[in-house]
């Protein structure tokens, strides 16, 4: 690409602390954040447990997702985001539950609770004066979220975009997946030969992209670049991903062939990793056909802050700037024996970061899959 595209600044807000940092260091500690739940009954589903953020506490004035909302925005104010960037964001569900108590209360004022609309009063807190857009596709929200921002600037649309991404563990999240029978009733493993599901999680991310010129020009310190990116979509089933990976093939090889750059150049992946059966071993044979089954260190951090669902992709993306900062790979929390084909690729230590580039990768239901490429100058 002849223009480059930096990260600037990053920010995280999970289950497992504030900030980047926090999640970063409980991962090398190897604690899982993921919890009973408390904020609403559970008795009699499959599961009853979650990686929920202390302190979000609905009430008659505000819901769990507006008090993330909040505290995503405190932490975005220092960033001197410039006023004519460009804001996209990416949910599945926004704040959802808004529309749980309209449901259950059709007489009470209506507010709509959808993603654009949070994208919309987002930019407007923010003083941003372009348009805003929101992403909802799937668990891939949040990565196509980053792909289309990187996409903005090489095209010349924009100079800067602020990612944000959030979602909450709902009640009506959370039965719709136990209702779907993918949830575990213990703490995620991914890539374990064992593994029975996924543990939802919620959480909130923000990283402001820029081109190469304007971080020259505010002096603007880059985390990492964007390379590359890809999204493809399998269309093999609403829920399942396709069995041999192709879809997750294409995205992968689509991102680095936009960086220009062979696999063999990759240090790191940092994968989708649900715990769930298929999808772990969908991911792995994927990852063997793009890497011709010469085995990169890949990991994932959903066995210690749980399926983060539209925020997966931009909270990995926090995770991989303090691993390319670190320069390591950090464990795959829950994974106690990897699945077979998996031995010689899931990290469940802490490991050297041997190459600065990182390859994040995401899959959704509908058979949506996305990569974007990181990397960091030596």
């Amino acid at each position: 690409m002849s223009v480059r595209v930096g990260i600037v600044a990053a920010t995280a807000l999970t289950a497992a602390g504030d900030g980047g940092a926090a999640l970063w260091q409980r991962l090398l500690a190897g604690t899982s954040a993921i919890a009973p739940v408390r904020h609403f009954p559970t008795a009699g589903l499959a599961a009853s447990q979650a990686a929920c953020i202390e302190g979000l506490e609905a009430d008659a004035e505000s819901t769990r997702f507006g008090q993330l909302t909040d505290a995503l925005i405190e932490r975005i104010k220092p960033w001197r985001i410039p006023p004519s960037a460009r804001l996209i964001s990416a949910t599945t569900k926004g704040d959802i539950e808004v529309l749980e108590r309209q449901c259950r209360h059709p007489d009470d004022d209506y507010r709509e609770s959808g993603g654009q609309a949070w994208a919309d009063r987002l930019a407007t807190r923010l003083g941003l004066a372009t348009p805003a857009l929101n992403v909802t596709a799937a668990c891939a929200s949040s990565t196509i979220a980053v792909a289309m921002a990187a996409q903005d600037i090489v095209a010349g649309r924009q100079q800067a975009v602020l990612v944000c991404c959030a979602d909450v563990v709902s009640h009506f999240v959370f039965t719709g997946f136990c209702a779907l029978k993918a949830v575990s009733p213990t703490p995620a493993r991914p890539f374990d030969r064992d593994r029975d599901g996924l543990s939802l999680g919620e959480g909130a991310a923000a990283l402001l992209l820029m081109s190469e010129s304007q971080c020259r020009a505010e002096g603007r310190t880059v985390l990492a670049w964007v390379e590359g990116w890809g999204i493809a979509n399998d269309a093999h089933h609403v829920t399942a991903p396709s069995r041999d990976g192709c879809g997750l093939i294409a995205a992968c090889r689509t991102a680095l062939a936009q960086a220009g750059v062979l696999p063999d150049a990759v240090g790191a992946i940092n994968a989708h990793g649900t715990g769930t059966v298929y999808n772990d071993l969908m991911e792995l044979k994927a990852f063997q056909a793009v890497f011709a089954d010469q085995p990169v260190p890949l990991f994932s951090v959903k066995g210690v802050v749980g399926h983060t669902l539209g925020a997966a992709g931009g909270i990995e993306c926090c995770v991989s700037l303090q691993a390319l900062s670190a320069g390591q790979v950090p464990p795959t929390v829950g994974c106690r024996q990897p699945e077979a084909t998996g031995a010689a690729w899931v990290c469940r230590e802490t490991r050297p970061l041997a190459l600065p580039r990182i390859l994040n990768t995401n899959s959704g239901f509908g058979g949506i899959n996305a990569a974007v490429l990181l990397s960091r100058d030596p």
